[in-house]
């Protein structure tokens, strides 16, 4: 069954998930660490994992039990790597399809933007989300949950 995985520590988008995931009758697990409260709704479709507050515990739940037929929504692009490597889809908050073609120049300007870090330079952060970039997210979702609930109901062969 499809399920939607949310790295939830910083997900601006939860809300927007929790609505498309309940008129799909679709499972959604947000993971978090605990480092930020998250109170996901009174939904029977909705489970909140709690992981260990050590680096990358919720990416390591996420990349370990997901599959072809599941959606990740994460600004994570080192876990987005990872599961797309699983053959999942992974969407960005801001609505950004991460695939095979676009994930490597993403890992390289994130390891750049890291070492400028380093350096003492300011590199900011990502901008808010805008109307625009929720509505994008929207469509993202869907063409993903779309995607992966035809995987999942393409039969397996033995």
């Amino acid at each position: 069954m499809t399920e939607i995985f949310i790295d939830g520590d910083a997900c601006p988008v939860r809300e927007e998930v929790y609505r498309v995931a309940t008129r799909l009758n679709l499972r959604v697990s947000v993971v978090s660490n605990g480092s930020r409260p998250i109170r996901p709704p009174n939904l029977p479709n909705v489970v909140l994992i709690t992981v260990p507050a050590t680096p990358d515990s919720a990416d390591d739940w996420i990349a370990e039990r997901i599959t072809a037929a599941d959606v990740c929504v994460t600004g994570d692009i080192p876990l987005a790597s990872r599961c797309l490597a699983q053959k999942a889809r992974a969407i960005s908050p801001s609505g950004k399809h991460w695939t095979g073609d676009n994930i490597g120049n993403a890992l390289a300007g994130r390891a750049v933007g890291q070492y400028l870090r380093e350096l003492g330079q300011n590199t900011g952060g990502p901008p808010p989300l805008t109307k625009q970039d929720r509505s994008r997210f929207l469509s993202a979702l869907d063409a993903a949950v779309q995607a992966a609930l035809r995987v999942q109901a393409v039969p397996k062969t033995p």
